[in-house]
Parts: structure tokens; sequence; C-alpha cells
């Protein structure tokens, strides 16, 4: 057991998080919605938060800028082998340019634990005209 514990600090066999979007395409101003899966490690970890960043991505100036960030704080222990879902809603911002060729947008997720390291998750999404 203490071997498996100090694994998962290595991130080996540690909890991981997913955020599962209803739909890939959104236009300025709308609410996303979805849910953090969350998939618990071969041990009990503490997490102190999950952190989710709507990013803006220009893939010929090679720069990336945190449009909006949402923080959810807890003190809730991760069961080991457990399948968790914590509801997810982020209204887009109105000013938002459409994506289109190099200019791209994507939410870059952190499960944050006590202790260990973070699980990360990255998803794409893709903003039309009005």
């Amino acid at each position: 057991m203490i071997l498996r514990k100090y694994i998962s600090l290595l991130g080996i066999g540690s909890a991981q998080i997913d955020l599962i979007l209803e739909k890939e395409t959104y236009s300025a101003g709308e609410e996303v919605k979805g849910y953090f899966q969350i998939k618990g490690g071969t041990v009990v970890q503490k997490l102190k938060r999950i952190e989710c960043d709507l990013v803006m991505a220009d893939i010929k100036e090679e720069k990336e800028e945190t449009v909006e960030t949402k923080t959810i704080l807890t003190t809730k222990s991760i069961q080991s082998e457990t399948d968790e879902h914590i509801p997810f809603r982020f209204l887009l911002p109105d000013a938002l340019e459409m994506s289109a060729g190099t200019l791209n947008y994507h939410f870059r997720t952190r499960l944050v634990f006590d202790k260990g390291v973070e699980s990360k998750d990255l998803d794409v999404i893709r903003i039309v005209g009005k």
C-alpha cells in the first residue's frame, strides 16, 4: 500500500480528469455545458482544486493567451477506482474572435492534488459567428 501511495505521488496510478463537453462548436457569448469526469487512481487522493482555462492560441505567432479561468476549490477525497462527474458551465465572452486558420481555442483543465502531480486535459472548441 505504501509503495502505491509513493508511486501515485509521481503520477503513476493517480486520479485523472477529463472535461466532457456537449458539443465542439459555439458562438461568442454562448454558454458551454458539460461535466468533469474524474477517475480515481490506485489510492485515495485529496483534491485541492480544479482549474479550467479558456485559452486562445495563435499557431502562426506561436503564442497562447488565457482568456478566462474557472476555478473550483474543494477538499474532496477522490476514492480509488471510482468514477465521479462534476457539472461544468462556462459563459464564453461576447468579444471572442472567430476560429479561423491559425487561431483556435481550447479548454486546459488541471486537477490539483494536496500531494502529488497534477492531472491535465485539453479540449479544443471552435468559435463561429452568431
